[in-house]
């Protein structure tokens, strides 16, 4: 079974998308394993704490200080530089956070942690609109 996810960004940071990918698995009943894939090269899926929205904060304060805009002089010896200073830093955070995750499911549950959800990373500043493919391999699948 397969979906698409679109998913609304305003700029840097976390978006749960844990009750959406939920409500899409929780009528199926089923057992299985869902892949969830952002097919974006300058945003990225993370499981991660949901409860204290400052891990939010602080994960995306640690990634723009990580890989600062093209604009820090540490950035200077970057050369794709002509989509604007935060995209080639974009693509660097998305090659070091996953851009797929499998989540396990029991009887159209997601077998998260108590305090986990799904995100999707923003790296880029402008707003954009990111798709997820999501895919519930069952055993009738």
């Amino acid at each position: 079974m397969q979906r698409s996810l679109s998913v609304q960004t305003a700029g840097p940071g976390l978006y749960e998308i844990t009750q959406d990918v939920a409500g899409w698995v929780r009528p199926t009943g089923a057992d299985g394993l869902l892949t969830l894939f952002i097919q974006h090269s300058s945003a990225s899926l993370l499981v991660q704490e949901n409860a204290d929205p400052e891990v939010r904060t602080d994960l995306t304060a640690f990634l723009q200080r990580l890989v600062p805009p093209t604009t820090d002089p540490s950035m200077r010896y970057l050369t794709h530089t002509y989509e604007g200073p935060d995209d080639m830093p974009g693509h660097i955070k998305a090659a070091l956070l996953p851009v797929s995750v499998q989540i396990p499911v029991a009887g159209g549950r997601l077998l998260l942690g108590r305090w986990q959800g799904i995100y999707v990373v923003e790296h880029r500043d402008a707003p954009h609109r990111r798709s997820v493919a999501a895919h519930l391999m069952t055993a009738t699948s």
